[in-house]
This record gives structure tokens, C-alpha cells and sequence, in this order.
């Protein structure tokens, strides 16, 4: 397997964790309460909780999308230099 399949292979796999990270992120909904509920520590922490996954979740498919990029980049200049 030469650089540039390499490359290929790489930047498929993390736009493919990325957009897996994100679809995951985007999945967790947050228990819906009434007005006439009243709010208690359970409640705060649910939404903690799932605000927190969804941030580490984001950040991993951010981190994947500059991973691809980067791959993509390497693959261009690649190509430019003859590699």
C-alpha cells in the first residue's frame, strides 16, 4: 500500500468517525418537564450529564474533521510532489 491509499484510507475513516460522533451528539434528548413540575437536583443533573456528552461528542468529531482535513491536505501535497 503506497502513502497516497494511505491517506485516502485515513481521511475516509475519520470523516466517516466524525460524522458518527456528531450523529451521536445530535441523538440524546433531554427529559422534557412541565411548568408545573418543580426542577430538583435529579433533574439539573440529567441535564448536566447529557450537556457534558454531547460537548465530549462534538469535540471528538471536531478533532476527527481536522484529522480528515489534514489527511486531505497531506494527499494533495502528495500528489503535487510526485509521491
Amino acid at each position: 500500500m503506497n502513502l497516497a491509499s494511505s491517506l485516502d484510507i485515513l481521511a475516509v475513516t475519520s470523516a466517516v468517525a466524525a460524522a458518527w460522533f456528531w450523529f451521536r451528539a445530535s441523538g440524546s434528548r433531554i427529559r422534557r418537564i412541565s411548568r408545573a413540575e418543580e426542577l430538583d437536583a435529579a433533574d439539573f443533573n440529567r441535564m448536566v450529564v447529557a450537556i457534558n456528552r454531547s460537548q465530549l461528542l462534538n469535540a471528538r468529531a471536531a478533532a476527527a474533521t481536522g484529522v480528515s482535513a489534514l489527511a486531505i491536505a497531506l494527499r494533495w501535497a502528495a500528489d503535487l510532489i510526485g509521491f
